[in-house]
């Protein structure tokens, strides 16, 4: 076993890989930004060397500075994490140069697998079924509009280099599919350097299916069973979970039979993932589940694999990347249980899950499960990189064990002021489909109307808010009288304010009511909002209804589509704004003429910046 071992990524990612890595005695070696300086991870490691500024290409994404920190600081080995340089094939060869081992699968395998086109065709002459669609080398949007109309739609457009939900979208009609191509090829060209794209038929109920598979080099080929996905938003995984609720022990096994399979295929060595789409429109039926696409890379899911196999996946890969045999035989695994991942990030739902981004003053995650967090009370969550906060994982003896234990931890969140999704996903996990296993891809977007938290807090939020507000002293004789009204039954209402809004409500204890920077804040199921006693305000204050186009959060403008005094009408696109790896597009508020334009395409904005201003139509 090598005893010095860097780890190219950050976050949850680099803090999980650096556990395991001390339990075996290896000397760990961080890189980071000068963004992430003071974060955990950095401090974790025994030693901690800065790459570059803030954005991942000038840092995460540089090999050469990664190779430069390898050599200054002794490592004689390199992890590349679960993203960034993990599924570089390009990389792992200049690490094999430099003289280091690679934590990771090998560069030819990473070509054979990185490409989502030529990696069907491969799994096709392999046996493996591939959903059907259109993997041809011409580019054109008239050929790739002509295919699409071909397979049927709705289709699904990929980026050909892409992963983890990047450079894809779905396309229901031919009128949206010029443009839904040209943002998933801005997309993909931004975040893998290649803006190539493959069409597949966009299946109405999938299920997102995948197994882990660990090769050795020894010619030992595993698998540890299969993990469902499929609860997903904006094709990024929110909720994983394992084994695959319905999943039948020959469909198993024709499933990780294929994905052996498939790793073989390509001489596959180290931890990777084969991910099958399944039409689950009559259950989870061998025939109808099909070859989507290989990570070649241990993935952020892996905690659930763990829980129900009771091996650390982090352990493997450093022991057959040192030349080790698997740890285990095929017929040494076995399914013990039901795990499931939740994570929880920085955003906020009842804004179109906007990323969220500020200093973590108040940050209480769930005792008595399993955490990997990226971050630490008091630390900030930035604009430049993913928004994970940490993945929740719980592990039962059942299925209904492990859905009451998540839906108790995401409830037991407790964050501020930094939005998060924890609310969501309390919601989620209580949903009568999600608590029978009825789940698919389209889980979300069909439930969105009761699991997303309103704009507003409810009635119960309402009314635990304005508990907090009276006395819990109860020795003084004069707060008995609270409500009491001389010629007329008791009033026990209380007025309490809550973002602006003020309610008269019965109060009704619930929740945790506590003092955050001189404000009240009040945690419950998941939800945080700041509450007063109500304040009176003049009278005039409207702010509604005037042009301004804001941006929600800091970002980069990458296309600006608007002009100073272009008339445009209610939901044209203006402008598109990046952050945190996503493009939300920002449209006229309603009809009339552009005033003012304050952004061009790669302008830095503020959240809260004016981005234009409309003049309604007269």
């Amino acid at each position: 076993m090598f005893q010095s071992l860097l780890i190219a990524n950050r976050g949850e990612i680099a803090r999980r890989i650096i556990r395991t890595a001390k339990k075996l005695g290896i000397r760990t070696i961080a890189v980071h930004s000068d963004a992430d300086a003071a974060m955990p991870f950095v401090r974790e490691a025994d030693v901690a060397e800065c790459i570059g500024p803030a954005p991942a290409r000038e840092s995460y994404l540089d090999a050469g500075k990664i190779l430069a920190a390898a050599k200054k600081t002794g490592a004689q080995a390199i992890h590349p994490g679960y993203g960034f340089l993990s599924e570089n094939a390009d990389f792992a060869e200049a690490v094999a140069r430099a003289g280091l081992i690679w934590v990771g699968a090998p560069p030819a395998a990473i070509r054979a697998m990185g490409l989502k086109d030529a990696a069907k065709k491969l799994m096709q002459d392999a046996g493996v079924p591939v959903t059907p669609g259109y993997l041809g080398e011409d580019q054109t949007p008239e050929r790739l509009k002509t295919e699409a109309g071909r397979i049927g739609y709705p289709v699904l457009i990929k980026a050909v280099a892409g992963g983890g939900g990047k450079g894809m979208r779905r396309v229901d009609t031919a009128d949206a599919f010029a443009d839904a191509l040209a943002s998933c090829k801005r997309e993909a060209a931004s975040s893998f350097g290649d803006d190539r794209v493959l069409i597949e038929k966009y299946i109405t109920a999938p299920r997102h299916i995948e197994v882990q598979i660990f090769g050795d080099g020894h010619g030992n080929m595993v698998h540890l069973f299969e993990r469902d996905c499929s609860m997903q938003r904006r094709h990024q995984k929110v909720v994983e979970e394992a084994p695959a609720p319905g999943m039948d022990d020959a469909t198993r096994t024709v499933l990780t039979g294929a994905a052996v399979k498939a790793a073989k295929a390509v001489g596959y060595v180290g931890a990777g993932t084969i991910e099958f789409i399944a039409d689950a429109s009559d259950g989870l039926r061998a025939d109808r589940i099909w070859f989507m696409e290989m990570n070649t890379r241990l993935q952020v899911e892996h905690p659930v694999t763990e829980a129900i196999t009771g091996q650390d996946l982090v352990e493997w890969q450093l022991r057959v990347a040192s030349g080790e045999k698997l740890p285990k035989t095929q017929d040494q695994l076995a399914i013990d249980g039901w795990a499931m991942e939740a994570r929880l990030y920085a955003e906020n739902p009842s804004a179109g899950f906007l990323p969220s981004t500020g200093r973590l003053a108040h940050l209480q995650l769930p005792p008595g499960i399993r955490v990997d967090s990226a971050v630490e009370e008091g630390d900030p969550v930035t604009p430049y990189y993913d928004p994970m906060i940490a993945k929740l994982i719980v592990h039962g003896a059942t299925r209904a064990a492990a859905v009451a234990e998540l839906a108790a931890a995401c409830r037991a969140v407790e964050v501020w002021p930094v939005k998060t999704n924890a609310g969501f996903l309390a919601r989620a996990s209580l949903h009568p489909d999600f608590v029978r296993g009825g789940i698919d891809t389209g889980f979300i977007e069909r439930h969105a109307a009761e699991i997303v938290p309103p704009p507003e807090p409810d009635a119960p939020f309402v009314a635990a808010a304005a508990a907090a507000l009276l006395p819990t002293d109860n020795s003084d004789p004069w707060l008995a009288l609270r409500g009491f009204r001389g010629n007329a039954a008791p009033d026990t209402q209380v007025a309490v304010e809550i973002h602006g809004k003020t309610y008269l409500t019965q109060p009704a204890p619930a929740g945790a009511a506590r003092e955050i920077g001189g404000e009240q804040v009040l945690f419950l199921a998941g939800d945080a909002w700041a509450f007063s006693a109500p304040v009176p305000r003049s009278s005039g204050e409207d702010d509604a209804g005037d042009g301004a186009v804001l941006a929600p959060m800091p970002g980069a403008v990458i296309q600006v589509t608007a002009a100073k005094g272009r008339t445009v009408q209610r939901g044209e696109r203006l402008l598109v704004l990046e952050a945190m790896k996503m493009e939300y597009v920002m449209a006229a508020p309603f009809d009339g003429m552009v005033v003012e334009l304050t952004v061009s395409a790669g302008s830095q904005v503020q959240e809260g910046a004016l981005l234009a201003r409309i003049e309604k139509a007269s």
